[in-house]
């Protein structure tokens, strides 16, 4: 018998993502959340792949919300960690205990800033990062998710 291909991406986004636009514009940008979600949503269905945005502010919720990711069966994670980047050592615990490949995406780049960012609790079990060039990280890390799942 044949391995499912799940054909899905979830897009997890950290605490204060959702005042993206808002907030910090020189550093995160002026792009509103709901607007990086809907392109992501577009380039997945014209792809024929299914795709689902989460934010929550909350490092439990964030959690529950990963091992939920196994039993939808969804085929890759992309995620933006925010402050659970350099604390989460349980958010970190559940992506690898899914075994869904994942990509680590920082809009800032966050070697470039205050010395306390630059170590990240994801990067040595992520698949990738992609870092520093805005809401433009999701699509490139969303464009190689796409081709990977394709490719199963």
């Amino acid at each position: 018998m044949k391995k499912a291909i799940f054909r899905s991406v979830l897009v997890l986004h950290g605490p204060n993502l959702n005042l993206l636009g808002s907030r910090e514009r020189a550093i995160y940008g002026r792009e509103p959340l709901e607007i990086i979600n809907r392109r992501l949503a577009a380039t997945a269905r014209a792809a024929g792949v299914q795709l689902a945005s989460f934010q929550t502010n909350h490092e439990g919720v964030m959690i529950d919300r990963v091992q939920q990711a196994k039993v939808d069966r969804v085929g890759f994670i992309l995620i933006n960690p925010a402050a659970f980047t350099y604390s989460s050592i349980g958010l970190r615990d559940a992506l690898t205990a899914v075994e869904i490949p994942f990509i680590e995406v920082h809009l800032s780049n966050i070697h470039a800033r205050e010395p306390w960012r630059a170590h990240s609790h994801f990067t040595a079990v992520a698949v990738g990062s992609v870092l520093g060039l805005g809401s433009l990280g999701y699509d490139l890390a969303l464009e190689y998710a796409i081709k990977r799942l394709k490719a199963r």
